[in-house]
């Protein structure tokens, strides 16, 4: 019997795992017999190669899959052993799985992204912590504007040279940071946390905004309206949404309007669509040509709308919340209840209509 064969016998008669992996060290390792055998093939003259090569390699090759296949045996041995021992009865109940559950505001962003990616809309991002110019200035809000009292902004600590930080009043900043840093024409949405000091049922000191902005040539009212009644029909997923624009003033836009939306009563709560009354849902207006132009590009050749809205509030809405703070408590009971299951969420298969 040649070594070979005695190696591939010792194999076939191994009792188990542990057996096998040790031959399999012995054999294959780095100080395995095997293994030296092709170390000596670097002292061999080329003629001795050609004659002993093939024959070491073809051990080692007889070796590794003998040890494969034994270890293939020893567990299915193993399993079918288990399989014969083990039951397992079906009917008793299993133990209850911890689910978690995605947040109204999570969903409502994710359904804003995806009905605004239908309009050709790109999600935008930007700090939280927001210098002066960036979240007042360059939004043409002068410095004597009541949006910067202490009452309304939290400041926080400068940048060493006395320069005042704010945490962004509004998602507004982001529209500014996308025009200095891209190129015309620009569709973004910039949904995000905002922070305002106040608190009550329908206000947080922190909460969710998104804001919307249209820069292209030749941009009028009609774009905008157009672009918030297609919007809200999607997501509230209701074709008699009314809309009604009011004149306003905002320091970042002229003309400025404030949009409502019609609603009807249905049992016992009121809803959006239909005409019984009026709700505001959200600001908008054309970009200031002073903005555009503190943004380094010329007024006279780029204009564009812009508009923005409370997420929480919109989920409010949709959902059939009625207040706001609950958002926050992380009351396990209100998020079992209003949360939305991973694997079951709702859609807005219709998409958004031509």
């Amino acid at each position: 019997m040649t070594d070979t064969d005695q190696i591939l016998s010792r194999i076939a008669d191994a009792a188990d795992l542990d057996a096998v992996e040790a031959l399999r060290v012995e054999f294959l390792g780095k100080q395995g017999s095997v293994t030296q055998l092709l170390k000596t093939l670097g002292k061999m003259t080329p003629d001795e190669r050609k004659t002993e090569g093939p024959k070491i390699h073809a051990a080692r090759q007889a070796v590794q899959d003998a040890i494969a296949a034994k270890k293939d045996a020893l567990e299915q041995a193993q399993l079918e052993a288990r399989l014969a021992t083990e039951k397992q009865d079906l009917s008793l109940p299993i133990d209850e799985i911890p689910q978690g559950s995605i947040h109204p505001v999570s969903q409502v962003m994710d359904e804003l992204a995806e009905i605004f990616a239908d309009l050709g809309f790109a999600v935008a991002e930007g700090p939280e912590i927001e210098d002066d110019w960036h979240n007042f200035g360059a939004l043409n809000i002068p410095e004597a504007h009541p949006a910067r009292a202490m009452q309304d902004t939290f400041y926080v600590d400068g940048d060493g040279e006395g320069a005042p930080m704010v945490l962004r009043t509004h998602t507004s900043p982001v529209q500014i940071r996308t025009m200095m840093k891209d190129k015309p024409p620009l569709r973004i949405i910039a949904p995000g946390r905002v922070y305002r000091s106040d608190s009550d049922a329908t206000h947080t000191p922190m909460f969710h905004q998104v804001e919307g902005l249209v820069i292209d040539k030749n941009i009028h009212l009609g774009h905008l309206k157009w672009t918030l009644e297609t919007f809200l029909k999607a997501f509230f997923e209701r074709d008699d949404v009314v809309l009604r624009m009011r004149p306003s003033y905002f320091p970042f836009t002229e003309p400025s309007a404030e949009v409502d939306v019609g609603w009807s009563e249905v049992k016992g709560r009121r809803v959006v669509g239909g005409q019984e009354g009026w709700m505001e849902v959200l600001g908008s207006g054309m970009v200031h040509p002073k903005v555009i132009a503190n943004c380094g590009l010329d007024p006279d050749e780029w204009q564009g709308f812009a508009f923005g809205c409370g997420i929480d509030r919109l989920a409010m809405l949709k959902y059939g919340m009625d207040d706001l703070r609950a958002f926050f408590d992380g009351d396990l009971r209100w998020l079992r209840h209003y949360g939305f299951r991973a694997l079951d969420v709702p859609t807005l298969s219709a998409g958004v209509g031509a």
